[in-house]
């Protein structure tokens, strides 16, 4: 049975699926649940606290996707740097369109209906010692970063290294771009991610 910290991030999920974040109650997260309101409280330290840990676990779990990815392909024998980053691509885009948690996440946009997702201050010293200290939400810049490191670390190229990477930094940040304003399909989006790879790596 998962803990009751999964529990409740998966109600809290639910319920923001249904309404606003402003209009999502502790008491009803922590009744779908099945677990009191002093757990809830315990395990995050108030709603905001709820809220910055949803965000980091739906990060958590859009990385875990791209590492998937990744992995399936090279399962598949696809060794070419450019089909990486396409699959990444696509993984991305539908991911984003999906995940409104995940698109915020990885954009920066906000709308009023999600909860923040500005990294936290973390206090020097927690009003009770029971209360965990919880980390923000990853900047868009860190996972860009994160996402280009995971790619960059899965392709085999003949190109240095650094080249590597500043390849699938820019692929990475194209697709970006297209979480931000669509194109016209998906595909199309992960050929040009492609296209862009590949010519970088040639032009290195």
């Amino acid at each position: 049975m998962p803990a009751a910290r999964e529990l409740l991030l998966d109600a809290a999920f639910v319920a923001l699926a249904a309404r606003p974040w402003s209009g999502v109650r502790m008491v009803d997260v922590a009744a779908a649940a099945g677990v009191s309101r002093q757990t809830l409280y315990n395990e995050f330290g108030g709603k905001d606290g709820l809220g910055r840990a949803l965000v980091r676990r739906e990060a958590d779990a859009f990385l875990a996707g791209v590492e998937r990815t990744l992995a399936d392909a090279a399962a598949r024998g696809i060794g070419d740097p450019g089909d990486h980053c396409a699959a990444v691509a696509l993984w991305t885009l539908r991911t984003a369109r999906t995940n409104p948690l995940v698109r915020a996440v990885l954009t920066g946009c906000r709308s009023e209906r999600l909860p923040a997702t500005a990294p936290a201050a973390v206090p020097a010293q927690r009003a009770r010692p029971e209360t965990p200290v919880l980390r923000g939400a990853p900047t868009p810049t860190a996972m860009a970063d994160r996402i280009t490191d995971r790619v960059a670390g899965a392709i085999t190229t003949p190109a240095a290294p650094e080249e590597a990477r500043r390849a699938c930094a820019a692929a990475v940040r194209l697709t970006l771009s297209y979480v931000l304003a669509p194109g016209d399909s998906d595909e199309a989006v992960a050929v040009d991610v492609a296209r862009l790879a590949r010519a970088l790596l040639a032009a290195g």
